[in-house]
């Protein structure tokens, strides 16, 4: 039987996403929680080149980047796929997928930043849920692929969870459901998927790690 171990922190949305693809897949797995600000010889063996979280080791072979991650879990366990088998079908998954990615960064801005540089990124949070829900959830679809939660559902998690948190953390409104109503449909029908509602960071621990994270930030930059 193949050993799977995840390295991760437990407030991380890269980390969840490659746990609820893992729960998807039915593979039991060990956890391995990481403290960032003193990383193991372990996650800095697995992963030398960024160092970061997360990390899957499949039989003592690392995997890094939870995107690469979770393409290589969908080819390794092809039960319950997370991608269309359609080559056009796939092809439109993956360009949602690294859209997805390329908005990550999104997230830690919009905590990390105040005044004009906020107003910015609240910008370009706005623009990301308006590609989504013009272009992306159009059809009736309950999720990106249809009826069956996929691989482009897991990549958009930060919008289903975190967005939420660092909003009521910042005292900002940035998504609002009568303006993205196949969004706020989409993120009720996500976040309803036992695997993914069992399995999400507690809303109260995150608060206070946020605040202690940006007091840190502030006396850094007296």
């Amino acid at each position: 039987m193949a050993v799977v171990k995840l390295f991760g922190t437990w407030l991380s949305p890269y980390v969840y996403r490659v746990i609820w693809a893992l729960k998807l897949k039915g593979i039991p797995y060990e956890y391995i929680e990481e403290d960032l600000s003193k990383k193991s010889p372990l996650l800095l063996q697995y992963n030398p080149i960024h160092k970061k979280i997360p990390v899957l080791l499949h039989d003592g072979k690392p995997i890094c980047e939870s995107t690469v991650i979770l393409r290589y879990i969908d080819e390794i366990w092809p039960q319950n796929p997370l991608l269309p088998a359609d080559p056009y079908d796939r092809a439109v998954a993956l360009f949602w997928i690294k859209f997805a990615d390329d908005k990550s960064h999104l997230l830690s801005k919009l905590y990390r930043t105040e005044g004009e540089e906020q107003e910015a990124v609240v910008k370009e949070w706005l623009e990301m849920l308006k590609a989504m829900e013009e272009h992306a959830l159009i059809g009736g679809k309950r999720f990106f692929g249809g009826d069956e939660i996929n691989m482009v559902d897991i990549a958009f998690c930060m919008v289903a969870h975190w967005l939420g948190l660092i909003e009521d953390f910042a005292g900002l409104k940035i998504f609002e459901p009568h303006k993205f109503p196949r969004v706020s449909s989409w993120i009720q029908n996500f976040k309803s998927v036992p695997v993914i509602k069992d399995n999400l960071p507690d809303t109260d621990k995150m608060l206070g790690l946020l605040k202690h994270r940006r007091e840190m930030l502030r006396s850094k930059s007296n």
